[in-house]
């Protein structure tokens, strides 16, 4: 029996184009076993069954499209042609769709998107074209500041977004490419679950925020002016300000993918993101729970693309552990040392002690991680400082903060190459019986 195309559907009720596919299938016009479904959930629930799918035609005007659904049947091997899409092929090109029909379709027309983007089934292994962004976007530098609670990690990002604001030439190569004494502009994103820099910025208005970002890029991919349009500017300061959640119940309301291409934008109009982040990346992996990793969405998603972190300690016994905790748990994660930067918080200005908390760190990550102390960066030392009279004025920081933790990243920048999240490699769909076996004495095919 010759190899054909297995669908997917989904469409509001009575639509003539679903009818049409259907009665087509049903008389063998098109080469093809058509499975209606009811909703996209549904959809899903079949995709993630083993059964291979070739295409799922949804129609645009199912409630929940999204760019996060596109993905789902990407993941699975299954190419999403959106139909009635026809005056807005390129937006649903740009969500992930890999072709848009007219819903007044013909046959000729489904059988060569099929042709173009869909595999026949069964197939060993279906490999899908990947669609291409219509308008390419540079990429700003991403610094992410995180710590265990009570080490004033909200603080450092405030001031190392306002000495950033006000250094010239410190980002080579980032967005603008002339790197010839501009000031780079620089945006402050509160990504923590519980998102305090609404409170350090007596924000009078929590909307919008993170939520409204996300919600933004579910089904749309937004210019400039409406991505600045989410955030404040703080003129005292430099920077621009992105408020984070309003309770941290909602992150539930957050989607992986609509995230991260929200924070694509972020980084497209801003030359440096800075985001206060949460240190918490367990996912289900470590704990088996797929909650736990939708919870910690915000801090995965952000540590994992972010070109520096700055993870920020106290100088004490208990300090320089939970500092070597959280830079163990984020080598777990995935990111290189290379990208991460201890910060002692109020350090001492004895350099004795200074060095005894350097040398202190650097043994015990190299006991904790198992890897070579001279990997990491060397603790960066932060002055004594309170913040509470600038924060309660809502003036600038004092600046020895801002200017210290400003060029101890600057200085490690030129050491660090930019982080490409997009260039990790993506797992690889692997049908079963695809593999050569081997045994003890044979090496693998």
């Amino acid at each position: 029996m010759a190899d054909r195309y297995v669908l997917l559907g989904v469409a509001p009720a009575r639509s003539d184009w679903f009818r049409r596919v259907a009665t087509w299938a049903a008389n063998a016009a098109l080469p093809a076993e058509f499975v209606r479904c009811v909703s996209l959930e549904e959809a899903i629930a079949r995709l993630s069954g083993e059964r291979p799918f070739s295409a799922l035609l949804v129609d645009a005007a199912i409630p929940g499209l999204d760019r996060d659904v596109l993905a789902a049947a990407v993941a699975r091997g299954c190419a999403p042609i959106v139909v009635g899409a026809e005056d807005q092929e390129a937006r649903w090109r740009d969500l992930g769709a890999m072709a848009a029909l007219p819903r007044e379709m013909d046959q000729p027309q489904l059988l060569q998107a099929l042709a173009d983007v869909a595999d026949r089934v069964p197939r060993a292994q279906v490999e899908l074209p990947v669609p291409v962004d219509e308008i390419p976007r540079s990429q700003g530098r991403l610094f992410a500041v995180t710590g265990p609670g009570g080490t004033g990690a909200s603080i450092v990002a405030i001031a190392l977004a306002q000495g950033l604001a006000g250094r010239q030439a410190v980002l080579p190569g980032s967005v603008g490419d002339d790197a010839s004494a501009r000031r780079p502009s620089v945006l402050l994103a509160d990504l923590c679950r519980v998102a305090d820099q609404a409170l350090y910025h007596e924000a009078h208005e929590l909307v919008p925020g993170v939520q409204e970002l996300v919600e933004l890029h579910r089904t749309s991919r937004p210019g400039r002016a409406e991505v600045l349009a989410q955030t404040f500017d703080v003129p005292a300061r430099g920077y621009r300000l992105m408020l984070g959640l309003r309770r941290p119940r909602h992150w539930v309301g957050l989607r992986q993918r609509a995230l991260e291409a929200g924070l694509d934008s972020l980084q497209w109009v801003a030359d440096v993101v800075v985001a206060d982040v949460d240190p918490e990346v367990e996912g289900e992996t470590e704990t088996g729970s797929l909650d736990v990793q939708e919870r910690n969405l915000l801090a995965r998603s952000t540590l994992s693309r972010a070109d520096l972190v700055l993870v920020v300690g106290q100088v004490s016994m208990k300090g320089a552990a939970a500092l070597v905790r959280t830079v163990g748990e984020l080598v777990d994660h995935g990111v290189e040392p290379e990208r991460l930067i201890p910060v002692a918080n109020r350090s001492p200005r004895s350099p004795r002690r200074r060095a005894e908390m350097t040398t202190t760190v650097a043994r015990l990550l190299t006991s904790a991680t198992g890897v070579p102390a001279e990997r990491f960066a060397p603790v960066l030392h932060l002055p004594d400082h309170d913040p509470e009279p600038a924060l309660r004025d809502g003036v600038a920081l004092a600046p020895p903060l801002p200017r210290s933790v400003s060029r101890g990243v600057a200085g490690l920048l030129t050491q660090v190459t930019t982080h490409d999240h997009r260039a990790d490699p993506a797992p690889i769909r692997i049908a079963p019986g695809s593999l050569s076996t081997f045994t003890a004495g044979e090496p693998p095919r």
